[in-house]
């Protein structure tokens, strides 16, 4: 296992410093400069090229490369061009509130689609399934702003239920696990598990339905052992493959919930970098998204690692 263990690690370093690469080009190559979000029309030439190399930015492209990734690796992310604060304090504050959000819609996606999935294999070919299987259907397709703007219009406006925007009275600090600041994640969070759950609950669903065709599922009932006991066998092989959907889509939820923070106003990394994107915040643009992806590259090896420890038959091939 430690031997496994290193090989993975091995094998994601270099996935890490593709991922960097293409995170920087990405933004270099977005139309705009980034020193118009500082200066005004106005300002007076060699003050701009002064701005400009006090960012880094007369220099050419590998140079800049190289000099952003050595102060990543220290821990410098440089500070934003629009507010001139550091990029490492704002990201944390935004990352802490997407990490509850992801955490909540990934609860609420993860366990109701693996219930449904279950509920739709053991009910297959009746008309449960099949409503299963078109509520997952539907909820892979539906999009997520519209989604969102839907909520906010039932339960928001209409119902007067919910609040439709914001992380509480401090959306930068001071959470709190209690009613008063819960609320505020209760919409997004629903919107944002809609997918995942969809996904999760056809995932459960073929898996099961393929174990439970298998051979040794017919000999296990067919010596008389308990229901219990065979849906231990059961899970035990379905395990490997949910699991894996299941840390995809938790660095999605990472990664990808910029369009639901948008909709209610969610101080976390997606709302970050729809304004950034706007303002041309380059140090802002490139921290955020190399966290994000970096987050992911990190949840598929700890995918992996659990896989191997839940079959053993991985590790072997």
């Amino acid at each position: 296992m430690p031997l496994y263990l290193l090989k993975r690690v091995f094998y994601a370093l270099p996935i890490a410093l593709a991922v960097s690469i293409v995170c920087f080009m990405l933004v270099q190559l977005a139309p705009g400069d980034p020193i118009n979000a500082i200066v005004s029309p106005d300002t007076p030439a060699d003050l701009v090229d002064q701005v400009r190399r006090e960012y880094g930015l007369d220099k050419p492209l590998p140079v800049q490369y190289g000099l952003w990734l050595s102060h990543i690796v220290r821990g410098d992310f440089g500070k934003s061009i629009a507010s001139g604060r550091p990029v490492i304090e704002e990201l944390s504050a935004a990352l802490r509130n997407t990490f509850r959000l992801s955490l909540a819609a990934a609860l609420i996606g993860f366990v109701s689609g693996t219930l449904l999935g279950i509920l739709a294999a053991t009910t297959r070919g009746s008309w449960t399934d099949r409503a299963v299987v078109a509520a997952a259907a539907a909820g892979v397709s539906l999009p997520h702003y519209w989604l969102g703007m839907v909520m906010v219009v039932v339960f928001s406006v209409f119902l007067n239920l919910l609040p439709a925007m914001g992380a509480g009275a401090a959306d930068s600090g001071g959470w709190a696990w209690d009613w008063a600041h819960v609320q505020y994640l209760v919409l997004p969070a629903l919107t944002l598990s809609v997918i995942p759950m969809g996904i999760v609950t056809r995932t459960v669903r073929g898996v099961m339905i393929d174990v439970l065709s298998q051979e040794f599922i017919t000999t296990l009932r067919g010596k008389g052992m308990r229901r219990s006991r065979i849906a231990l066998h059961v899970a035990k092989n379905t395990a490997p493959a949910v699991l894996s959907i299941m840390g995809l889509q938790l660095g999605y939820l990472m990664g990808g919930s910029i369009l639901v923070e948008t909709v209610f106003s969610w101080p976390g990394t997606g709302f970050m970098l729809n304004g950034a994107i706007f303002q041309r915040d380059i140090p802002v643009l490139q921290g955020t998204i190399l966290v994000l992806a970096l987050i992911f590259v990190l949840l598929n090896l700890l995918v992996d690692l659990m896989q191997t420890t839940l079959d053993p038959r991985i590790k072997r091939q």
